[in-house]
C-alpha cells in the first residue's frame, strides 16, 4: 500500500485522471433506478485524498474545469436567463432560493448559541454546505483563523451529497416522472386552397388568421413553385406548403383552407429545391434570420432551423448559432452559391473560436476581480460569479462585430462535461485530507450540524417552489441546484429532471445566491464586530 501511495503522491495527473475513471465507474452503479452519474468523481477523489494526503493536482487544475464549466452554462442559457429574471416565473424562482439561502444562514448562526460553535465555524459550515469558495473567502479575509476553513471542509461533502439525496427523495416521494421531451421535427402538409373565405385574400391577411407555430413555406400556382410574398393574392386551387412541428396544426390548417394534396409540390422541383447546409460562416452565424443578406440575383426562403436533436421554425428574430442545419427553398442553380454563403462544413461546426473563449472568460475574470462597495458591508468581490454573469450576458448577445461568443452545441457540451470533472476530481482529491482529519478530531458533531443546514438549504427552497409557488419538479429541481450551488448536483437533477430546466434554473439563481451568500456572511461579520 505504501508503493501505491507514494505512486499517487508523485504523479498528481496520474492522480487525477485516475479519480475520473474510477469516480465514472462508480457513477455508474445503479442502485434501483438512481445513480451519481458524475457526482461520484468527488466521492472516490475524496476517498483516493484521505489515503494519500499529498496526491492533490494544483488548485488552478480545479479553477479552470470550473471556468470551463460556468462559460458553457452562461454562453448557452444566456437568452433564457436574461428572459426568466424580469419575468414573473423567475423573480418566483429568485425569491423561492432567497428564503432557503437565508433559512440556512439563519439556522448556521443558530448553532453559535445553541451548541457553543464559534461564529467563524459556523459561517465556515454556512458556507461549506452552499458549496461556496467566493463565500468562505469572506469570512476568512475578515476573521484570522482556521474556524471557518474546518467548517467548510466538514460541510463541503455534505453540501453535495445532501441535496443529490434529498433530490432523489423527492422525486420519489412526488413520484415525478419526468420524461426527456421527445425532440420536435418540421412537418409539412401540400394544401389545395378550396375555401371561398379565403379566396382573395393576400398571403400577410392569411398569416394573421393563421395559428401561432405554422407558417407558409412557398406556394405553388400554375404548375410553378414560388416563394411566398406577402401581397400575393390567394386563388382558388393554389397549393399552399404548410410546416409546423405541430402534426395537429396542420391537420387545423387542412380544415381551414381546403384538402390535403400530397405531391402537388415535393414532386415538382425546378423552380424551388430544397437543401439543408451547415451553418459554419461567419457570414450568418450569429446573425437573426432577418439580417441575412442573400447574395445578390438569388431568392430563397429559410424554412427550417435544426439545433441539436430538435427543429424549430423559424422567424425573423431566430438567430444562427455554429453547426445549426438550415433548410432552405432556392432554385437548385443557386445551390453552391449558398452553400458558399452558409459554409456548410462540418467540421467549421466542430472548431471554436479560441480568441472569443479567451476574451470572454477574462472578460468574466476581470469582472470578479472588482471590489464592489456595499454600503455598511464594505467591498467584495464576485470571483467566478461575475465570470458566469459575463458569459450569460455574452450568451444573450451572441455576436459582437467579428466575435462570435457562441459555440457547437457538441463542443459546449464536451467542454462544460470536462471541466466538471476536472473540478469535481480536484476538489475531492485537495478536500479528503482535511475532511477527515476534521472527523478524527470533532468526531461526529460538525457532521451533524453540517447535514443540519443542508437539510434547512433544501428543504425551505423545495417547500417555496412547489408548495408555495406551485413549480413543476423540473423547474424547482432547476431552483435547488442554483441555491445549493455545486454543478455536481446539477448533473444529478439533469438524470432525475432530463429536461433543459434544470439547467435554465441554475444559470438564473446560482449568480444571485452567491451574492446573497456572500452578503449575508459580510453582514453578519459587521454586526458581530468580525
Amino acid at each position: 500500500m505504501d508503493a501505491v501511495r507514494a505512486l499517487l503522491e508523485t504523479q498528481p495527473l496520474f492522480t487525477l485522471l485516475l479519480t475520473v475513471a474510477l469516480g465514472y465507474v462508480v457513477g455508474e452503479i445503479n442502485i434501483k433506478g438512481v445513480a451519481l452519474g458524475s457526482g461520484a468523481v468527488l466521492f472516490v477523489g475524496l476517498a483516493i485524498g484521505g489515503f494519500a494526503p499529498k496526491a492533490a493536482p494544483p488548485a488552478l487544475v480545479g479553477t479552470l474545469g470550473l471556468l470551463l464549466f460556468l462559460y458553457g452554462i452562461g454562453i448557452q442559457y444566456g437568452a433564457q436567463f436574461f428572459e426568466g429574471l424580469t419575468s414573473v416565473r423567475g423573480l418566483k424562482a429568485n425569491a423561492a432560493a432567497a428564503v432557503g439561502v437565508i433559512g440556512a444562514g439563519m439556522a448556521s448562526l443558530a448553532l453559535v448559541p445553541l451548541f457553543g460553535l464559534r461564529i467563524d465555524e459556523s459561517l465556515g459550515i454556512f458556507a461549506g454546505t452552499g458549496t461556496s469558495t467566493a463565500t468562505l473567502q469572506a469570512v476568512i479575509a475578515a476573521m484570522k483563523g482556521d474556524g471557518a476553513a474546518v467548517g467548510y471542509s466538514v460541510a463541503y461533502p455534505f453540501g453535495v451529497a445532501g441535496p443529490i439525496l434529498l433530490l432523489y427523495a423527492l422525486s420519489a416521494l412526488l413520484k415525478a416522472k419526468i420524461e426527456a421531451p421527445a425532440a420536435k421535427t418540421i412537418e409539412t402538409a401540400e394544401i389545395s386552397l378550396r375555401n371561398p373565405e379565403i379566396v382573395g385574400l393576400t398571403l400577410a391577411q392569411l398569416k394573421a388568421r393563421l395559428p401561432v407555430g405554422l407558417a407558409i413555406a412557398a406556394v405553388r400556382r400554375e404548375h410553378h413553385n414560388q416563394l411566398p410574398t406577402d401581397d400575393l393574392v390567394l386563388r382558388t386551387d393554389d397549393v399552399l406548403l404548410a410546416t409546423s412541428t405541430e402534426p395537429a396544426l396542420l391537420r387545423e390548417a387542412a380544415g381551414l383552407l381546403g384538402e390535403l394534396q400530397p405531391g402537388r409540390m415535393s414532386s415538382h422541383r425546378e423552380d424551388l429545391d430544397y437543401v439543408r447546409l451547415f451553418a459554419s460562416s461567419r457570414a450568418v452565424v450569429g446573425l437573426a434570420l432577418r439580417d441575412i443578406r442573400f447574395p445578390d440575383g438569388i431568392t430563397g426562403s429559410i424554412v427550417q432551423v435544426r439545433r441539436g436533436d430538435a427543429d424549430m421554425l423559424p422567424n425573423p428574430e431566430l438567430i444562427l448559432e455554429v453547426g445549426d442545419r438550415v433548410g432552405l427553398l432556392v432554385n437548385r442553380a443557386h445551390t453552391k452559391t449558398m452553400r458558399k454563403l452558409f459554409g456548410d462544413s462540418i467540421k467549421g461546426t466542430a472548431e471554436l473560436s479560441f480568441i472569443s473563449i479567451g476574451i470572454g472568460a477574462a472578460l468574466g475574470l476581470l469582472a470578479g476581480m472588482i471590489p464592489l462597495p456595499i454600503p455598511g458591508v464594505g467591498k467584495l468581490t464576485l470571483g467566478l460569479a461575475a465570470l458566469l454573469l459575463v458569459a450569460l450576458y455574452l450568451g444573450k448577445i451572441r455576436r459582437s462585430g467579428p466575435l462570435v461568443w457562441t459555440m457547437p452545441l457538441s463542443a459546449n457540451l464536451v467542454l462544460r462535461n470536462l471541466g466538471l470533472t476536472i473540478f469535481l476530481a480536484q476538489v475531492g482529491i485537495s478536500s479528503g485530507p482535511k475532511f477527515f482529519s476534521t472527523i478524527a478530531i470533532t468526531g461526529a458533531s460538525l457532521l451533524l450540524y453540517s447535514l443540519l443546514i443542508v437539510l434547512v438549504l433544501v428543504l425551505v427552497t423545495a417547500l417555496a417552489c412547489l408548495w408555495i409557488f406551485r413549480m413543476p419538479f423540473d423547474v424547482a429541481a432547476g431552483v435547488i441546484c442554483g441555491a445549493t450551488g455545486n454543478p455536481a448536483i446539477l448533473a444529478f437533477a439533469n438524470r432525475v429532471a432530463p429536461t433543459e430546466k434544470p439547467d435554465i434554473g441554475y444559470a438564473m439563481i446560482f449568480p444571485s445566491m452567491t451574492v446573497t451568500k456572500i452578503l449575508f456572511v459580510e453582514i453578519v461579520m459587521v454586526l458581530a464586530g468580525g
